[in-house]
């Protein structure tokens, strides 16, 4: 019996040696993306296309989840690989958000999710201490799911509210990214202990600028300023600019509780309706906000530019300031497209008008350089006062923007330049370059970029071939530039989009790809993003002559930070599309011109052009044929009538219906008599020649 034993460990694949490489090599960990069916796909980080797995094959994985996947099928020639869970590694920390049901003494969470198909089983008495009542909104965190539970366990952490309130779905969502919406009372007195008078010893150091011309331009609606400007002409005809930052590394102390806490939320987060912000209001809306006529303590970048914008000097220091106006964009923007005759210009208008001269500048020679522009219509919804969305319009960047803009950039620039190259500031020399935050964006996918070149020749285009970063910016500078104003125009952009990297922060610097810059860093806005408050620290040590900080710790506190700036801005575009359902309800049934804005093996979608409210027409829906992907050309043939749809094509919909809680908006196509006759053949459609992108993930 013993030896029987023996011969079956020996058997068994993990101890054997043989098998171990074979094994290891067919396993992968990557986190689980759930669908409302009860199957999942595996993103692992750095592989292309994710690994799909059946229902069945999940061992109860579910979204969020951290997992070991075996592939049981490699995919290609258009199929994705398929697998199953091995084991899971991690459970998802975020909570799930359904709706508190009890049956006897038992409780539920029922879920309407689209990325959790199973409802959550919770103690009713916990429940009920916590206050939730049947039908109200809560969040629940899984505990465990063994195997022959028919459901998973877990318990409530948070009561959101009744549905349909603003409060609650706005709480809803940020439950959903494990986002909190309140501080707890210990940071709340840390903050409000901290002394809002500014002190002779405070000033120790500093450069006083309180009498140099200072403004702010922010939105109209902006509570907080965190970065001003300071103008003053220079007696051989330069400027002398000075660009300055809220000191809240003065205020806020590695370790404390106001640090820690800002730390973990590692950037404020902007929905629809309200900001969730980084710092307490005491900090972010009163002691760091360079509000008009206040003295305020500051990081300061200040610069010596020639007549035409070249720097002639530089300065990096703690100041104080005390801003002379407190300008929104729109008031801005009118001085510079109505300029008072120069004898009767103010001094704030010749600074804003000389400032803007000297930003066009520098934007244009920024372009020169191998600059990437993606001007997309950006959306903003309109809300009243109880939350309800009103308008959707289309924000419009002017160069008052553009002006503020750049000279962020070059402070960011700079800063960064000075500690990755050395060199002497204020005085002191630093020898070698230390460690540092940078904000890196590496060159493109030139493989995509291929894809996108033949994707743009399909549509009658050109696109020059591409070997270097350079080279492939000009390629695309090219290809959207030509397209403007064209259908096909938004298609490109949006394959461009694809084909870039993401910016993160790192301490390795590669140079910004997107902006054309060897160093760039985040300095300019410590109050909404902890890296810049780790520049600003790192700064203080090193202008005073300090030893190179640990590379290792702060490699990680990068990592930790760009994955918070990306749960935020999941989080900023959920809100977002929530609006925009919640806008379109009142729309069921109305007829909207649009665009064929995306397509894939299920669905159409449409972007209405008035609102860029994207919806999607299901295949399966369109009475006139039956329409297939035909992935090579990115495009949809009926089968029949061998009609074609591509992007960009012009089309009419009706909104078919508006789901809140999942997010989503159906369109139904429109069609004429003229749609079911048979048209000239289109070719036949290629399912073994890859897309130009990966499959856009099911909305």
């Amino acid at each position: 019996m013993k030896r029987y034993k023996q011969s079956k460990k020996r058997q068994n694949p993990k101890d054997n040696p043989r098998h171990a490489g074979r094994r290891q090599a067919r396993e992968l960990t990557g986190k689980v993306q759930m669908t409302r069916e009860g199957f999942i796909y595996v993103i692992v980080e750095g592989r292309e296309d994710d690994i799909y797995v059946k229902a069945p094959k999940t061992r109860h994985a579910l979204n969020g989840d951290l997992v070991r996947v075996a592939i049981t099928h490699p995919g290609g020639y258009g199929k994705r690989a398929e697998g199953e869970v091995v084991e899971i590694l991690e459970r998802n920390k975020a909570p799930f958000v359904g709706f508190m049901h009890y049956i006897g003494a038992q409780a539920w969470v029922l879920m309407q999710s689209k990325f959790m198909p199973y409802d959550i089983m919770v103690d009713a008495e916990q429940a009920r201490a916590m206050g939730a009542e049947a039908g109200m909104k809560v969040a629940a965190v899984v505990d465990h799911w063994q195997r022959g539970e028919m459901s998973p366990w877990g318990h409530i952490v948070d009561v959101l509210g009744m549905p349909g309130e603003n409060d609650t779905e706005m709480h809803a969502i940020l439950a959903e990214f494990n986002l909190p919406y309140r501080f707890e009372k210990n940071v709340e007195n840390a903050a409000d202990s901290i002394s809002e008078v500014i002190s002779d010893e405070d000033l120790k150091g500093r450069k006083d600028f309180r009498n140099v011309l200072t403004f702010t331009i922010d939105p109209s609606d902006a509570k907080d300023f965190d970065d001003a400007l300071s103008f003053r002409k220079l007696s051989d005809g330069g400027y002398e600019v000075g660009v300055h930052i809220a000191d809240v590394s003065y205020y806020v102390k590695p370790g404390g509780a106001v640090d820690k806490e800002a730390r973990e939320r590692g950037t404020s987060v902007y929905l629809v309706d309200r900001t969730v912000p980084m710092l307490p209001e005491k900090l972010c809306n009163k002691l760091c906000s360079l509000r008009q006529d206040e003295d305020k303590l500051t990081f300061s970048a200040v610069f010596e530019l020639g007549p035409k914008g070249a720097v002639r000097s530089r300065w990096i220091g703690r100041t104080v300031i005390c801003s002379n106006a407190r300008m929104d964009y729109e008031q801005a923007q009118a001085i510079i497209d109505n300029p008072p005759v120069k004898e009767e210009r103010t001094p704030l208008q010749e600074a804003i008008l000389t400032l803007n001269h000297l930003a066009q500048t520098m934007r244009e020679a920024r372009f020169k350089a191998g600059a990437i522009n993606f001007d997309r219509p950006e959306m903003k919804v309109e809300v009243d006062d109880k939350g309800k969305p009103v308008r959707v319009f289309q924000k419009v960047a002017h160069e008052s923007n553009n002006l503020i803009e750049e000279f962020m950039l070059l402070a960011n620039r700079t800063v960064a330049e000075f500690v990755a190259t050395g060199g002497k500031m204020n005085g002191v020399a630093m020898k070698n370059a230390k460690t540092f935050v940078y904000r890196i964006h590496g060159e493109p996918n030139f493989e995509k970029l291929e894809g996108l070149r033949g994707f743009a020749s399909n549509f009658g285009y050109k696109m020059e071939e591409a070997s270097s970063g350079k080279g492939a910016a000009d390629a695309l500078r090219g290809l959207l530039t030509e397209s403007l104003g064209k259908p096909e125009h938004a298609a490109f952009e949006n394959l461009a989009l694809r084909s870039m990297a993401k910016a993160v922060y790192s301490t390795d610097n590669i140079g910004h790809y997107g902006l054309a810059f060897r160093f760039y860093t985040h300095f300019t806005s410590p109050i909404r993003r902890y890296p810049d408050l780790m520049v600003h620290r790192l700064l203080t040590i090193y202008l005073r002559g300090g030893d190179s900080a640990d590379k290792g710790r702060f490699e990680k506190e990068c990592v930790h930070a760009s994955e918070r700036e990306l749960v935020a801005a999941d989080a900023e575009r959920t809100s977002v599309k929530y609006k925009l359902v919640e806008f379109m309800q009142d729309k069921v049934g109305q007829e909207f011109e649009g665009a064929v804005s995306g397509l894939t093996d299920w669905g159409m979608y449409v972007e209405i052009d008035e609102t860029h409210i994207e919806g999607m027409v299901p295949l399966r829906e369109i009475r006139s044929d039956f329409y297939e992907f035909d992935e090579a050309r990115y495009r949809l043939v009926g089968r029949r009538t061998r009609r074609i749809f591509r992007l960009g094509d012009r089309v009419r919909i009706k909104v078919k219906s508006a789901n809140l809680e999942q997010r989503l908006l159906d369109y139904e196509l429109i069609e004429n008599e003229e749609d079911n006759t048979v048209a000239a053949p289109a070719p036949a459609v290629d399912r073994k020649r890859p897309r130009p992108d990966k499959k856009r993930k099911a909305r």
